[in-house]
């Protein structure tokens, strides 16, 4: 199982990116998938997470509004639209997934998102 997290940068206040989650191992279309930030001095958050299908999502409500998660089983690919960023945003951002089938949690390398002018 691999989860490979990408596109963050460094990107001024208002500003945008769109982090991806590339996926590999496992039946990517039968499983939920999840973003989490880590801070510097915090603990982990979730921020949102989207159903097998794409037809459930959720989000925290720090970034109702802002952010946006969608997936495109064809690619095996999930992806975080960030609009609007704040400086408290800033993290390290991590997708991961539970295998239900096998009892365990994966989680991708991280991407980090600067928020700074």
């Amino acid at each position: 199982v691999q989860l490979q997290a990408s596109g963050g940068g460094l990107v001024q206040p208002g500003g945008s990116l769109r982090l991806s989650c590339a996926a590999s191992g496992f039946d990517f279309d039968n499983y939920a998938i999840g973003w989490f930030r880590q801070a510097p001095g915090r603990e982990r958050e979730g921020v949102s997470c989207i159903s097998s299908s794409g037809d459930v999502t959720y989000s925290t409500d720090s970034v109702k509004g802002r952010f946006t998660i969608s997936r495109d089983n064809a690619k095996n690919t999930v992806y975080l639209q960030m609009n609007d960023l704040k400086p408290e945003d800033a993290a390290v951002y991590y997708c991961n997934v539970h295998l239900v089938s096998l009892g365990q949690t994966y989680w991708g390398q991280g991407t980090l998102v600067t928020v700074s002018s």
